[in-house]
């Protein structure tokens, strides 16, 4: 059933999100405070759709100083987003978020550009980093005084949705009750029917947050509000008859699916055939939205004749046949024909995802390299913006000081040697500025560099997770410190109910190429391990997909476990990594393992994998070389017995405490010396 969350969120995305915020103020609603001439000029621009000239009017107004950074970002992330650049559109909010607020249109922008984020990042499944973004939005609303109840309403019910997905259902009901109150407030505040049709969209994905987490009985409750919101809205003058058809049609879906999943199959039948009543039954979507319910209910042959309409509807929606398109809408049709028994219409299926999957892995990879490429270069310009700021004030203070200068060098050549001294001079001024000239070019070709790998940095650490679950009986916590700005280190985990997935790798090199290969091997390990794969299987899959066309011999050497969080057992390949560390109060020591290769070096390995049958109450240490073999002034390793010995004391310490206690000790072991590589610990134990 959690397909059912990515399938809607992909459907809803931009009509969810774009009827609540549309174009973040490009609409014909103007803010509440008076916008100035710069911002004027940029929303009418947003009116007319012209996205580019949007962001090369950014730029300028940024660099005369018209409009704030934070206002520049966001502006620049609004026109990302509405050209369906989504990864582009939430790096610009980020920066906006980062910058200082300066005054109350800072703040407002601020807080518009903190609801799109998290938004962005719900909707991909990102939850750790939409809490990240919302929770400290919320907190800047309250100190500050500004901020609307749409404001409020949405940052609050991301949070919820959040929460709910990691499992913490008490946080994630207060906040979906204080959602509700600021929903309540826009709509009684609100002359138009707005203020419904936004409380409608919250209340969905609030409904939707309790599907995908299997808790049922709770989502009725939520259905039954958005179904009454949306009678309200259907009240108003203003309202759209087509939303309303649209969004009961909706309703009627969850709904069936919250009766199945709760073994109320007569009304969940009920509630399919008044969702078959309504017109957005009759599209593409609504076809496609159908199937959960039908799967749900083993309805195959049904389902499989929904699927008729799935190249239709996905041409319709701009979508391509990439790995997230094949996982969420081809394998669903393939299945839905074989349990149908359609062997035949499965077996062209079946055909058609291995001639498509091949080119979307490769189009994958070439996608994360051009988009890094792609925000390396867009750097440029906005370096560029502050080197011409930082020139103006230069050039004013050296033709200053240069005037002086020679007001005092003509009365000592007058008075000493006027032609001679003159030329001597000229000579030597040509030469200062010469050098001037390559000082200042060196400089600021340095400052950019460092801006644009410091830029790298923030996105690389944005692709691990870093907030943990707050689960009883699991304590997980990582770090990763790369040597460089940029590095090849990564670590990951992903909660699904009872299954614990988690990998730490180290790609070979340092710096920008090894990022990249990093950010590509983290993207499949998320996709691999939502398909319930085990280890030696994802580690299989991911060196078929990183071998290819891999000219300069790169390679990974990782971890990945597998953990059932009720019976304890675990299991995990090892691809050429340092085994990991496994104690309890009797001390411990490194795990001796099956060995494989590294990934990424020989495409058609087949990698082992093992099993132990219950790890509960045992503490799981994963680490790369960076640990154990860091080096002090004297080139002297930190070492396997230092870091045995250190952790056989910690007894039944938190993971955090763990961790903490490993980078304080390999700090102290430095003395001062530069990290001679990438450090990254994982540490976990489940009770």
């Amino acid at each position: 059933m959690r397909r059912l969350s990515r399938h809607i969120f992909a459907i809803l995305f931009v009509t969810l999100i774009v009827a609540v915020v549309a174009c973040d103020g490009v609409t014909r609603r103007r803010p509440r405070l008076e916008a100035s001439r710069a911002d004027s000029v940029l929303f009418d621009v947003g009116v007319a759709k012209d996205y580019d000239r949007m962001r090369v009017l950014a730029d300028s107004f940024e660099a005369a100083g018209d409009i704030s950074p934070l206002n520049a970002n966001r502006w620049r992330g609004v026109s990302y987003y509405h050209q369906g650049h989504y990864r582009m559109s939430e790096l610009y909010y980020r920066k906006a978020i980062d910058c200082k607020v300066q005054n109350d249109e800072d703040q407002l922008s601020y807080n518009k550009c903190a609801r799109r984020l998290s938004e962005l990042l719900l909707v991909k499944g990102d939850y750790e980093g939409s809490l990240i973004v919302a929770i400290p939005a919320v907190k800047k609303m309250e100190e500050s005084g500004i901020g609307s109840d749409i404001d409020y309403a949405i940052l609050l019910n991301n949070i919820g949705c959040c929460q709910l997905s990691l499992g913490q259902e008490k946080e994630a009901n207060e906040s979906f009750l204080k959602a509700r109150e600021h929903y309540a407030n826009r709509w009684q505040s609100d002359s138009t029917s707005r203020g419904f049709q936004e409380a409608v969209l919250g209340t969905v994905y609030t409904s939707l947050a309790y599907i995908n987490t299997r808790r049922y009985a709770e989502s009725i409750y939520w259905i039954d509000r958005t179904e009454m919101l949306l009678g309200k809205y259907r009240l108003r003058l203003d309202a759209r008859v087509e939303y309303f058809d649209e969004y009961q049609g909706r309703i009627e879906i969850m709904r069936a699916v919250a009766m199945q999943g709760l073994n109320k199959t007569e009304e969940a039948a009920k509630a399919y055939q008044a969702f078959l009543k309504t017109d957005y039954s009759k599209t593409g979507a609504g076809h496609i939205n159908a199937n959960d319910y039908l799967v749900a209910a083993q309805r195959f042959a049904e389902a499989a004749d929904n699927y008729c309409y799935l190249d239709e509807t996905m041409a319709h929606w701009g979508m391509e046949p990439s790995i997230d398109n094949i996982q969420l809408y081809l394998l669903p049709k393939y299945r839905a024909n074989a349990e149908a028994g359609r062997r035949d219409s499965a077996r062209a299926m079946g055909e058609r995802i291995l001639s498509l999957l091949d080119g979307a892995i490769t189009d994958q990879k070439n996608s994360a390299t051009a988009e890094l490429a792609t925000i390396y270069d867009t750097q440029g310009k906005e370096a560029e913006i502050s080197q011409q700021q930082a020139k103006l004030s230069r050039q004013r203070l050296l033709a200053t000081g240069i005037a002086l200068v020679l007001i005092i060098v003509f009365f000592i050549i007058y008075t000493l040697h006027r032609r001679s001294a003159t030329q001597r001079l000229t000579a030597a001024h040509e030469k200062l500025q010469i050098a001037y000239d390559q000082l200042e070019e060196a400089t600021a070709h340095k400052e950019r560099i460092e801006s644009e790998l410091r830029i790298a940095r923030d996105i690389q650490m944005s692709m691990v997770p870093n907030i943990f679950p707050d689960r009883e009986g699991l304590d997980i916590y990582a770090i990763i410190e790369p040597a460089k700005e940029v590095g090849g280190d990564l670590y990951g985990y992903l909660l699904m109910g009872d299954e614990l997935y988690f990998c730490l790798g180290d790609v070979s090199g340092k710096g920008v190429p090894a990022s990249l290969f990093m950010a590509q091997a983290t993207r499949l390990f998320r996709t691999l391990a939502t398909q319930h794969m085990m280890p030696a299987e994802i580690a299989t899959r991911l060196n078929s997909a990183l071998s290819e066309d891999n000219e300069h011999g790169m390679f990974v050497t990782m971890f990945i476990g597998r953990i059932d969080l009720k019976s304890g057992s675990m299991d995990y390949c090892n691809a050429g990594h340092n085994p990991p560390f496994m104690g309890d109060a009797s001390g411990g020591g490194f795990i001796d393992m099956l060995a494989n290769a590294p990934i990424g070096l020989w495409p058609d390995l087949e990698f082992d994998g093992e099993r132990m049958d219950d790890v509960r109450g045992r503490l799981i240490v994963i680490y790369t070389d960076g640990l154990n073999e860091a080096e002090n002034q004297s080139q002297e390793q930190f070492g396997d017995d230092r870091l045995v010995e250190l952790l056989q004391t910690m007894g039944d310490a938190k993971a955090q405490k763990v961790v903490e206690t490993l980078r304080k000790a390999v700090e102290e072991h430095r003395q001062g010396a530069e990290p001679n590589d990438d450090m990254t610990i994982l540490c976990l134990r489940v009770n």
